[in-house]
């Protein structure tokens, strides 16, 4: 099998960092979108069934994959480990069946926090592993102790020592033991670690308090396409029988509820009528109930087709919650859509203490925004006027392009690299349907400045 790069369409794979950080998107907005548009595999399924392909010892596939430079950093990480990947259009061929090494490079995990998900496959494949504490979004403290409580009430001997999680199953059979754990928070990343560690494990594992979000049943129903004996992912108690080992499997990757509800979103704020499919649209309970609360008509054309269409916009007030609440990734996209809204609404950031920073951009987009500690109360105004942004973190950045398409003039947003870590061609689709935007990479004839 040839090993290739996971996206040889991705040009940022080979851009300087310092180009990808400097180049823009210059937005003229006011113009209507129209059409249909085709929903990415989830992003944050992808990366946890990528690191799950290292319980398998033999080939797995996985379809429906999204073109984003996430997906190709936590190939870079699974490449580093030993496993050979090969890509063909949206397919990606894993075999893990010789991994080389327990050890993740520093440098390439401190890129994306998701890569720690490889430390529980690891353990229960090989009874060791060496993952350095993940980087990422700096969007607030996500810490990994509850990983760490789980593998230990799973057997493992767990210390961290200059930065390096290490992680070792003592034993003669080297196989970690079903337990019964109790989450003190219903983390995404430690349920999915423990769940996959728990497929390998010598007996019955009990997870509770897990994440019930629909990438977690996702995770799940892969290992379960795998061999691996699963059941409750997607409620909060989930249980894993552990099996001796794994074997292949074939298997297509849930569309992204994130780009859809921020498709959904852009069609609000550009009040344009769109077609978004394939969707779940269970997965998008939360995001659905507050935009009809918004004043849009949400109609299902099929079990995987949603037509949005727009009214008049109305305030509404938002906690971000866990699963099934409303997901904090869509925070900062209703935010710019209630910036434009009729009356007042108030937005409470309840899972990570830094998410708020793109409050100061969509300000100097004219926003009347006041904060008030995890609180932003968001007075509507009848019309943003374009303006120089920076993106802070991944859905900041998607709130900005958003904020662009309604706002007067031209709007420039710089730190696409964030864009491009969780969005598959977001302004390329946004083209498609009629946006007037265009991505501008500086060179030294032409510049992007801001």
């Amino acid at each position: 099998m040839k090993d290739t790069a996971i996206s040889p369409q991705t040009n940022l794979s080979n851009a300087p960092a310092d180009e990808e950080e400097l180049s823009a998107l210059h937005i003229w907005g006011g113009h209507p979108l129209s059409g249909e548009v085709t929903i990415s595999g989830a992003k944050n399924s992808a990366l946890a069934l990528m690191a799950g392909a290292i319980l398998c010892p033999q080939q797995c596939r996985l379809r429906n994959l999204p073109d984003l430079v996430d997906i190709q950093r936590m190939g870079d990480v699974l490449k580093a480990l030993g496993v050979k990947l090969h890509c063909e259009a949206a397919a990606l061929t894993l075999d893990a069946s010789s991994l080389s090494t327990s050890k993740a490079p520093y440098d390439l995990v401190s890129q994306l926090r998701a890569s720690f998900f490889v430390i529980g496959p690891l353990l229960a494949r090989q009874g060791v592993a060496r993952v350095p504490l993940p980087g990422g979004c700096a969007i607030g403290a996500r810490p990994v102790d509850l990983h760490v409580r789980g593998l230990q009430a799973l057997g493992a001997e767990v210390r961290i020592e200059h930065g390096i999680v290490h992680a070792d199953v003592k034993g003669r059979d080297g196989r970690l033991r079903g337990a019964k754990i109790y989450l003190d928070y219903p983390s995404v990343g430690a349920t999915e670690t423990l769940m996959m560690a728990a497929t390998l494990a010598d007996g019955e594992t009990i997870i509770e308090n897990a994440a019930q979000e629909p990438e977690v049943a996702d995770l799940a129903n892969f290992c379960r396409a795998m061999g691996a004996k699963i059941r409750g992912a997607g409620t909060n108690t989930i249980v894993v029988v552990g099996v001796p080992s794994l074997h292949t499997a074939d298997y297509s990757i849930i569309p992204d509820r994130i780009e859809a509800g921020t498709f959904l979103v852009a069609s609000a704020i550009a009040r344009s009528e769109l077609v978004l499919s394939p969707v779940i649209p269970d997965h998008l309970t939360p995001t659905l109930a507050k935009l009809r609360e918004m004043g849009i008509k949400i109609v299902a054309e099929g079990p995987q087709r949603l037509r949005a269409i727009p009214g008049e916009l109305r305030a509404t007030d938002i906690e971000t919650l866990p699963y099934p609440g409303f997901p904090t990734d869509m925070q900062a996209q209703f935010m710019a859509l209630m910036a434009i809204s009729e009356g007042v609404g108030t937005i409470t950031e309840t899972v990570f203490e830094n998410r708020l920073r793109h409050v100061a951009e969509l300000t100097r987009m004219g926003a009347d925004i006041r904060l008030k500690g995890q609180n932003a109360i968001v007075r509507g105004v009848p019309v943003l006027s374009g303006a120089p942004v920076l993106a802070t973190d991944l859905r900041a950045s998607a709130a900005l392009v958003l904020a662009g398409l309604a706002a007067e003039g031209k709007t420039v947003v710089k730190g696409l690299h964030h864009l491009d870590r969780g969005y598959d061609k977001l302004d390329v689709k946004l083209r498609q349907l009629g946006a007037q935007l265009e991505r501008v990479t500086p060179t030294a004839a032409n510049p992007v400045t801001v």
